[in-house]
């Protein structure tokens, strides 16, 4: 679409500063014509259009994924250059207003053809995936920096006193125009400006400056060649020349002369220059031996300081992995070099096939991985691999580490705004080989890619909940596309649509069925109606708490115990009256948590003080009924004072670097029981696991939601999995109401593929993935019977439509979602199932509705 009658926006900068249409000039009428561009505009009512722009003969140079700033209406915009935009006869493009400096395009030409394939596929703008594809704040902003040049012609006009006085402001650095002084008004100052920027005194641009996450500097210290003659007269016990140093000055001349010893000398057949002095960090020296010692030295020209820019890594504190991704003497048996084979192949010939590597839990997919990331890396081509959790990301990283030689960046929402930008600057400059993260890393900034593994692809986190709500997974199989990249699935359980598209040959497969090292754990299914008639009434059933009193921590054993249920109590009941204290924005129970003695929502996040007496009736008889993590730690630690008990939940993986701590004790041995959610249940290889206790199968396993059972299966299946991976046997127990369900039989037996088989023919007859796809609109209002009212026209329109072209997709409800009311909005969901649903959606919805193409639930 042409920007000749855009929908108005908002100024980012709400600043005029004189720009109008910037550059509107009598090129646009030239024979031929000028080159067009589509532009994704970053503002309100830009909605899911690229529009067209002209691009100025001053700006001939602009290339695809540079920030521009467009006319917008009556407004001027940030936008994004997608890429040339075909010419629409009898109407002038605007041009461009101008450039907007970010150190080159912001995306590469990979990256940008993802971020157009993902607006298309989940219906959202394209401005918007490209911000989720940035550091958080880049974008924030926009300001008009000015830069005195340093070399200020002679031929410069005379200049009067204020343009002077601004000069004098500019000599310290760039400045932003908001920040300079400004007499004679905004407008004044910006005239003043630009007629410098004329004569060439100075630089005058739009540049993006981080709101979160810049660049860090720090101030680092170097010997001078004179220092170093000092230090080398101390060193032969000579005084050296001048007055003499004292003693803070001599020891810190001595570090930082065996600082400049310590740099690698230069290869003769290189280059004979001798290498620059290494120096060290000015908050180290002064730290040690003072401030004054240092500035001392600098005095006497002895030092100098130099302004580097002092980069964040996350790993780079952390030692690299004791065990790799299989042991040093073993080699691979022939299911993993035959994946590994077909891996190489695919890299070879850049083909994107999806290749599903599935089998039994243990089955060393780890192993493959790191041999298949090798072959990627030896034919120049960086790798990405997913993980579902950031509790996973560091494990599977030390393991890589361990085996390969290779710089490794760390992509996930924990990582702090600043460790982040600096990672994403890495990888868009080419300086990383493997990119590890959870969902947000396929949306790094790769120019190329030629090997994609995606572990553990049947999780739900790698479905954002948020826009644009891509399917991390499906994404990655898109990228491959684009990059002509090898993309493996692993999983011991892959998604039911995953093995219906092998099934069906859209997808290879090959399974690992056994294990390199140990053996299946003895499995037992403990019915809880029978504990609960014979007077347990605690969490732990006889069984499993008889199997951690056996436990041996001296001998090395440790425990799993698994309950996907975070907290201490389900729900906080009054025994006089019945009431149950409720989430005021959700209307669901609130979960008590003894750690912050408080009650929370688990679906907005509403924290509220526990009561000591009923909200209803003032009665003090107030019970707390079922139990989380919290309960279950509590509960170990009461009946096994032996036991060291550690917690792994999403209370614990909020703050910042508490997950790896909990991990790596567990791993070292440093804790004999790990309680958890299903973070415990995947990618954690220990062998010193002889114990998994599923304290619950039932959490999820009765929800009205399709994919329940299969959820259930594959977390009993990735639990019971964690043990018995070393020399001692394992052990894994589950208790449940339902003994007999089919997903925890289909664990018992050692029976997927009847469970698959199940599951795929109840799919197939609704058309649901693999055989169909699925579209969610939700709207939420504070009024419930104006949202109630509009679901209800939405569904009627899209049945209208959907008969007008053929009846080819249905629609189903509307249906009041599973959580009705949330953060004070009623919501209500419309379906749509069909071969290509969002195609009747003609591009989108408009607020209040939005919508999730390839929902992970229907809830």
């Amino acid at each position: 679409m042409t920007a000749t009658d855009p929908r108005p926006a908002v100024d980012p900068l709400d600043l005029d500063l004189g720009l109008g249409s910037g550059g509107a000039s009598p090129h646009l009428a030239a024979s031929g014509g000028p080159r067009l561009v589509e532009v994704a505009v970053d503002a309100p009512g830009a909605g899911a259009r690229r529009y067209t722009y002209a691009v100025p003969d001053r700006l001939a140079d602009l290339e695809a994924g540079e920030a521009v700033l467009v006319e917008f209406g009556k407004r001027q915009a940030l936008g994004i250059v997608l890429g040339p935009a075909p010419a629409v006869p009898g109407i002038v493009a605007k041009p461009i207003a101008d450039r907007v400096r970010a150190d080159g395009p912001l995306l590469p030409p990979l990256g940008l053809r993802l971020a157009e394939s993902i607006a298309s596929t989940y219906l959202v703008p394209p401005a918007t995936v490209i911000r989720a594809m940035l550091p958080p704040g880049i974008l924030e902003r926009l300001e008009l920096v000015a830069e005195r040049r340093p070399d200020l012609a002679d031929s410069t006009p005379p200049l009067d006193a204020v343009d002077r006085a601004l000069l004098a402001e500019l000599a310290d650095g760039p400045r932003a125009v908001r920040d300079l002084s400004a007499p004679e008004g905004r407008t004044g100052l910006v005239r003043r400006l630009r007629a410098l920027a004329a004569s060439g005194a100075i630089d005058l641009d739009w540049t993006l400056l981080a709101a979160t996450g810049g660049p860090r500097y720090e101030r680092w210290v170097l010997p001078t060649a004179a220092g170093l003659a000092a230090a080398g007269a101390l060193r032969d016990g000579r005084r050296p020349a001048g007055r003499p140093l004292g003693p803070r000055q001599v020891a810190v001349l001595e570090e930082l002369a065996a600082a400049d010893a310590a740099t690698p000398g230069i290869d003769p057949g290189v280059g004979s220059a001798p290498p620059a002095p290494t120096g060290l960090p000015a908050t180290i020296l002064t730290g040690r031996h003072g401030t004054s010692a240092v500035a001392g030295l600098v005095r006497r020209e002895l030092a100098e300081v130099d302004i580097r820019e002092r980069p964040r890594r996350p790993l780079a504190g952390r030692a690299v992995g004791r065990r790799g991704g299989r042991p040093l003497s073993a080699a691979l048996t022939d299911a993993q070099q035959a994946a590994v084979d077909a891996i190489e192949t695919a890299l070879a010939e850049r083909d994107p096939t999806p290749l599903l590597i599935d089998g039994v839990t243990g089955g060393g997919k780890t192993a493959v991985y790191g041999e298949a990331i090798a072959a990627s890396l030896r034919a120049g081509r960086p790798a990405l691999i997913l993980v579902p959790e950031i509790a996973l990301a560091m494990p599977l990283v030390d393991r890589l580490r361990a085996d390969l030689d290779a710089r490794v960046a760390l992509v996930h929402s924990a990582v702090g705004a600043g460790e982040r930008t600096d990672e994403w600057r890495r990888i868009r400059a080419g300086e990383i080989d493997i990119v590890v993260g959870t969902r947000l890393a396929v949306l790094a900034p790769l120019a190329d890619v030629g090997l994609i593994v995606v572990d553990e692809e049947h999780e739900a986190t790698y479905k954002s909940d948020r826009t644009p709500r891509i399917q991390a997974r499906d994404v990655a199989i898109e990228l491959a596309r684009l990059a002509g990249a090898a993309i493996v699935l692993g999983s011991a359980t892959p998604a039911v649509e995953t093995v219906g598209r092998a099934r069906a040959g859209t997808y290879r497969r090959i399974a690992l069925p056994d294990r390199p090292t140990g053996e299946p754990p003895l499995i037992e299914v403990v019915d809880l109606r029978a504990e609960l008639a014979a007077g347990n009434r605690g969490l732990l059933s006889a069984a499993l708490a008889g199997a951690l009193a056996d436990l041996d921590p001296a001998g090395g054993d440790r425990a799993i115990l698994v309950i996907n249920r975070r907290g201490t109590a389900s729900v906080v009941i009054c025994r006089d009256c019945g009431h149950v204290q409720a989430c005021p924005e959700c209307e669901r129970p609130l979960v008590y948590h003894a750690a912050g003695g408080s009650l929370r929502c688990h679906h907005c996040g509403t924290a509220v003080p526990m009561a000591s007496r009923c909200p209803a009736c003032a009665s003090p008889r107030i019970r707390y009924l079922g139990g989380g993590t919290e309960r279950v730690e509590r509960e170990v630690r009461e009946r096994f004072p032996g036991l060291r008990v550690g917690r792994l939940d999403r209370d614990v993986v909020e703050r910042k670097g508490a997950a790896e701590r909990v991990i790596d004790a567990f791993t070292d041995g440093r804790l004999d029981v790990l309680v958890g959610t299903s973070l415990v249940t995947k990618g954690l290889d220990i062998p010193e696991v002889t114990l998994v206790g599923v304290v619950s199968a039932d959490v999820a396993l009765n929800l009205p939601d399709e994919r329940a059972a299969e959820r259930t299966f594959q977390l009993l299946a990735q639990a019971v999995g964690r043990a018995g991976r070393g020399d001692r046997p394992g052990r894994a127990i589950i208790q449940s109401y339902q003994p007999d369900h089919p997903a925890i039989q289909a664990v018992l037996v050692a029976d997927p593929a009847t469970f698959y088989d199940a599951e795929l023919e109840v799919r197939q007859r609704f058309g649901s993935p693999p055989f169909g796809r699925l579209v969610k609109l939700t709207i939420g209002l504070p009024d419930a019977g104006a949202a109630e009212h509009e679901a209800s026209a939405m569904a009627e329109r899209l049945r209208v439509r959907a008969t007008e072209r053929g009846g080819r997709v249905a629609v189903i409800g509307p249906a009041p979602a599973f959580i009705r009311r949330r953060a004070g909005r009623w919501r209500w969901n419309v379906v749509l199932r069909g071969a290509a649903p969002a195609d009747l959606l003609d591009g989108g919805v408009d607020p209040p509705w939005s919508i999730d193409v390839d929902p992970e639930s229907l809830l």
